[in-house]
């Protein structure tokens, strides 16, 4: 059986694995790492058949792809925007820390080759969702890097949510088939918050994860005085892809949306 929640650490090398094709999470159909690396540090990637997904969580990168170059800078993941690069498989990444960087790889396999691109911070802007609405405690930023009506040849979904403090996101608590990862970050290290996966919960810190099955419940909690950050990864299923209009909240609980609080 599949687990569902995770508490990973950075090895020697400098990387955390999340999930993978054959791990304790291996439900999620994707391969999830993420990297620290020094000033001056290189690393490619470059999977047959695989999409891959570079997203800056801080610091500053030289991209190299195909014939193409950009060197970007992300201060952190709660003051700036996200900088991504997607590619299809065969396709190699290089990616050259010209500081102290953190960097995120989203893979998955597909067999569709599509136009490489770096997605900016102006290509993702941030949006608030559930403003005034739930007693405005359900407050939160929004930002899709790519998703089905922006990269259709992609197997993937990739985006961040910025949980304001005390507040919850993904409510109402809903769910799809399609199995989706979390990765936590808190904007103090003491930071904490609740992670819902069907009926068990989990307390989350900062650099742990949810592996949410499809079909489970997955709403989220941020303690008071502290704000969470949430890189959310989709994978789709065959002939199902996740869309955006798609609303699957726990029937239990629309009434909310037109109850006075």
């Amino acid at each position: 059986m599949s687990k569902v929640f995770g508490y990973p650490k950075f090895d020697e090398h400098g990387e955390m694995i999340l999930t993978t094709y054959d791990n304790e999470y291996k439900a999620m159909m994707m391969d999830i790492r993420v990297y620290s690396m020094k000033a001056g540090q290189i690393r490619t990637f470059k999977r047959d058949e695989e999409e891959t997904a570079v997203l800056l969580l801080s610091g500053k990168v030289t991209y190299t792809w195909e014939d193409e170059k950009a060197t970007v800078s992300r201060k952190d993941v709660f003051t700036e925007g996200p900088w991504a690069l997607h590619v299809s498989g065969s396709k190699e990444i290089t990616v050259t820390a010209e500081e102290d960087t953190e960097i995120l790889v989203q893979c998955t396999h597909n067999d569709k080759t599509f136009a490489s691109k770096l997605y900016s911070p102006d290509d993702a802007p941030w949006g608030y969702s559930s403003v005034g609405k739930f007693g405005n405690v359900a407050k939160r930023r929004v930002n899709t890097i790519f998703d089905h009506d922006i990269c259709p040849e992609s197997n993937m979904v990739l985006g961040e949510v910025l949980n304001d403090r005390g507040n919850w996101s993904g409510y109402l608590p809903h769910r799809h088939p399609q199995p989706e990862t979390y990765l936590f970050k808190f904007d103090r290290p003491e930071g904490f918050g609740a992670s819902f996966v069907g009926d068990q919960v989990f307390k989350s810190v900062d650099n742990s994860f949810s592996a949410i099955p499809g079909g489970e419940l997955h709403p989220q909690a941020v303690a008071p005085g502290f704000r969470m950050y949430t890189c959310w990864m989709i994978r789709h299923i065959d002939g199902n892809p996740w869309l955006q209009t798609d609303r699957c909240e726990d029937e239990r609980y629309v009434w909310m949306h037109d109850a006075q609080f």
